[in-house]
């Protein structure tokens, strides 16, 4: 059968390639058409935009690029009628996807999400589109299930692809990572800027200010897929500080504590094992107008999970140099840090198990 996928940021890009990678365990002759990235290309098919293509972050930066988004809605409207597909899959990315899926849903096109929009975060009033524009919806988190059940939408919980993506890896040999990389023996400081632009430009500088201050460790940067070293190098100002593009669970693996931005990657760290601060800083405007919508007593995933504080998040004015070095040395230290583990065995186990891939392609096959 014919595929249609939708995917907008690096994140996406991982999950939808392993469900395509099970859709194609079902259906040996599935045709993919999609949008996405480098991992979804490499399983086969056509790949019809990368995400580097319309990363935007934040309400500021979309109005900013309005032109050109309204551009890729209207393009990817003509595409999806050209290609005619068996069924459009949504992943994440809400801003796009809901507007794309209102239209397909009137041109009669089989709908289904994976990886909810966050409407329990914030705007609770899309759940009536969802319900009417989405055949079948698959959702990751435990809570969303109760959540939608409140709107009397019936949604499958399928666990969270992460714990596949992390348990399937090859494990990395740390001697040979370090070597392969010139890193020297000293512990790891993993730093996860985020994958954006404007995400790192306002987090890395940050995170590299504590460099000098923690000399018996190394800072590595987490180069993210949909940036060039050359971009990279304006931040790094110490020889303390390494680069390493395209690892990140390879990194994760081998680190001692991580400073990270807020996203799919604190959960990807938490399952990993590895002590965190939690960092965020938007544009004002684009914060001012998000704390007037958002109701989450936390932004991590991993607080949010756990309905509680397990990770500190330093949020806007409260992400300087004073307040992360604080919290670093609080998670280097081997109190915090067995709490930290017991807490992190605690949310894996709230997370449903492997399989996430699996259970979604078998759900959206047999439904075709």
């Amino acid at each position: 059968m014919k595929y249609y996928i939708i995917a907008g940021e690096a994140s996406g890009d991982l999950h939808g390639s392993n469900l395509m990678k099970a859709l194609q365990r079902l259906d040996v002759a599935a045709d993919f058409r999609f949008w996405g990235g480098d991992l979804m290309q490499a399983v086969g098919g056509t790949l019809v935009k990368h995400y580097k293509e319309r990363s935007f972050m934040g309400f500021a930066e979309v109005l900013f690029n309005l032109r050109k988004i309204l551009g890729l809605i209207t393009f990817c409207k003509d595409d999806i009628e050209s290609f005619n597909p068996d069924v459009i899959i949504f992943i994440d990315n809400s801003g796009f996807n809901l507007r794309i899926a209102q239209w397909a849903k009137q041109k009669a096109f089989k709908t289904h999400y994976y990886i909810s929009p966050q409407v329990w975060a914030s705007r609770a009033g899309r759940v009536k589109k969802i319900k009417r524009d989405i055949d079948a919806m698959y959702v990751i988190l435990p809570f969303e299930k109760e959540f939608y059940d409140q709107y009397e939408y019936s949604v499958n919980f399928v666990g969270h692809p992460l714990i596949d993506a992390i348990a399937d890896r090859t494990q990395v040999n740390e001697f040979k990572f370090r070597t392969t990389h010139q890193l020297s023996e000293k512990p790891i400081i993993a730093l996860l800027p985020g994958s954006r632009t404007q995400e790192i430009t306002k987090m890395l500088g940050v995170m590299l200010s504590l460099v000098d201050d923690f000399p018996k460790y190394q800072f590595v940067i987490a180069g993210a897929p949909s940036q060039d070293f050359s971009f990279y190098q304006s931040f790094i100002k110490q020889d303390n500080v390494a680069f390493i593009s395209n690892k990140t669970y390879d990194l994760l693996s081998v680190s001692t504590a991580a400073l990270v931005t807020s996203g799919t990657a604190t959960l990807e760290t938490a399952l990993f094992k590895v002590p965190q601060v939690v960092c965020y800083k938007a544009n004002a405007i684009s914060y001012q107008i998000a704390k007037q919508i958002i109701t989450l007593k936390f932004i991590s995933l991993v607080n949010l999970i756990m309905d509680r504080e397990v990770v500190t998040e330093l949020i806007q004015s409260d992400l300087n140099k004073k307040r992360l070095k604080k919290e670093l040395e609080l998670i280097l230290d081997e109190d915090q840090r067995t709490k930290l583990f017991i807490d992190y065995y605690d949310l894996e186990k709230k997370l449903g198990g492997k399989g996430a891939s699996d259970k979604t392609a078998k759900l959206i096959f047999e439904s075709l």
